[in-house]
């Protein structure tokens, strides 16, 4: 007999209907699985075996053939245990065909019928609701996850035997549902910004960079604070909207790193720097997503960035400017949003003392110049704000008065953020940092004097078009914290300020 139960699968970030057809007929017992699997999947027959055999149910001593369509693209995981579970049972006639109508399935089996957690919940289940899929039923855990989709009926279990006595109609289950308040929970940050003793002018840079969605670098000497403030950065981001949540947990979601139903805060990925090229930008046989589509709508810290490798550092290129990595295979293309702040700090020397004013340089200037010539001139171009960190005065360390803390600097940012959604409500933009020269030439207003200044240093450091913008960007920025509809000469020089580097 012949039987066709929906499922679903993912590829990139975007999830996609799978019909899992399983037809048992007259032969040699056998269990075959067709359609593109891979090892995962095709181990699947012993785990599906066991569970059937273990909540009471005879396993059919057939032929047996399980077909994943469309046959052409790959399958990858243990998402279709359970409907190839189902999909028997309907076949050998212990669940009513007509139960399953309009109903798909995902989950892992364990060997004693439980059902485990599996990747991909969230994408799967748009792409059913895009199908016109009704009801979804999947392990308990997945449950929360997919019911974020509005219209879709989901149904959470532990375990195949509850499954069966649900669809037989022995078992009442209620749908799952999920308060969209729940997840603006209280959040909770590691680091406040009055833990930061004196660095005032660092501590600017940051709220500069915030409120316009800039990238930034801080170079400094060993202990002067360069990693704290990083960790308080997220402290002063906005919160996640809606919408924003749903992007961040499809991408941590497929990854297999979702920690709870959904992203509440904005992420913080801080990857090592011996970590490899495919763990920042993602690939693998299956594309999965690297740190820097984890990082999307948060903070992407690379601390030691010029111990980054060479390769590493240069395939950051396209996602700083482009806001997405497309990774390219033999079986397709695929796209991963990247959008996320960079937030790099480094040494002004191989032993960290360059310009310190306590502590003398060993580095030779060869030394020196090899280790600057680690970052590439692309890839500078690329940061709106270089700001130098010197060492804690210890007069500021000792001191018992509190800094400003996060939450009133959160408020300016806030503040800075709405009159750019304001702006930019008829472009597909969100910031400052992402316009492009057609949008400034719309929404930019500067003052002559100020545009003159702009002018003299483009001339006088010789500054790439791109530098050029980004200044720009960064002013408008500075205006918008100060509530200016212009951009005015002020605003020009603290932009310059931050992006020029003289040694």
């Amino acid at each position: 007999m012949l039987s066709s139960i929906k499922s679903g699968g993912f590829l990139g970030v975007d999830g996609y209907i799978v019909e899992v057809e399983v037809n048992i007929s007259q032969g040699l017992p056998q269990f075959i699985t067709v359609g593109l699997p891979d090892t995962a999947v095709k181990e699947s027959r012993e785990r599906v075996k066991s569970a059937i055999v273990n909540i009471g149910f005879s396993f059919p001593l057939r032929k047996i053939v399980v077909n994943l369509a469309p046959a052409d693209v790959p399958k990858q995981g243990t998402l279709y245990d359970l409907p190839t579970a189902i999909g028997i049972l309907v076949s050998s006639g212990a669940i009513d065909k007509k139960s399953v109508e309009g109903t798909a399935f995902i989950g892992e089996l364990a060997l004693d019928g439980s059902l485990r957690h599996v990747k991909g919940a969230l994408p799967i289940a748009f792409a059913m609701k895009e199908a016109g899929i009704k009801r979804l039923i999947l392990p308990e855990s997945n449950s929360k996850e997919a019911a974020l989709v509005q219209g879709l009926e989901v149904y959470g279990f532990n375990n195949l035997k509850e499954i069966v006595s649900f669809l037989n109609g022995d078992l009442d289950r209620k749908k799952v549902q999920v308060n969209i308040s729940e997840y603006l929970l209280e959040e909770n940050f590691p680091v406040d910004f009055s833990e930061i003793k004196g660095q005032f002018a660092v501590k600017r840079a940051l709220e500069v960079a915030a409120a316009g969605f800039h990238n930034l670098m801080m170079i400094g000497s060993p202990g002067s604070g360069k990693s704290m403030m990083a960790k308080a950065f997220p402290s002063i981001l906005p919160p996640l909207s809606f919408e924003e949540a749903l992007e961040t947990t499809k991408i941590h979601s497929v990854a297999g790193v979702l920690e709870d139903f959904i992203v509440k805060t904005r992420p913080f990925v801080s990857p090592h720097h011996t970590t490899s090229d495919v763990a920042i930008i993602g690939g693998g046989t299956f594309p999965k997503p690297g740190a820097v589509s984890l990082a999307h709508n948060g903070v992407l810290f690379l601390d030691e960035f010029p111990e980054f490798k060479r390769s590493v550092l240069e395939a950051l290129r396209q996602p700083l400017e482009d806001r997405v990595v497309t990774i390219s295979r033999a079986s397709g293309s695929f796209k991963f949003p990247a959008r996320f702040q960079l937030i790099a700090a480094a040494n002004p020397c191989p032993c960290g003392y360059k310009n310190d004013p306590k502590k003398e340089c060993r580095c030779s200037p060869v030394e020196i110049k090899r280790y600057e010539r680690k970052l590439s001139g692309p890839i500078l171009d690329r940061i709106d704000i270089n700001i130098f960190v010197n060492p804690v005065n210890p007069d500021d360390l000792v001191s018992k008065e509190e800094g400003e803390p996060s939450k009133k600097i959160r408020e300016r940012v806030i503040k800075a953020i709405e009159i750019q959604r304001k702006r930019f409500e008829n472009f597909p933009i969100r910031y400052n940092s992402e316009m492009t020269p057609s949008i400034m030439k719309k929404v930019i207003k500067i003052k002559q004097e100020a545009e003159n200044i702009l002018e003299k240093a483009a001339k006088k450091y010789n500054l790439t078009a791109r530098s050029y913008f980004r200044i720009l960007k960064l002013s408008r920025t500075i205006a918008d914290l100060d509530n200016k509809e212009n951009i005015e000469t002020k605003h020009v020089i603290e932009a310059l300020n931050f992006k020029i580097m003289e040694n």
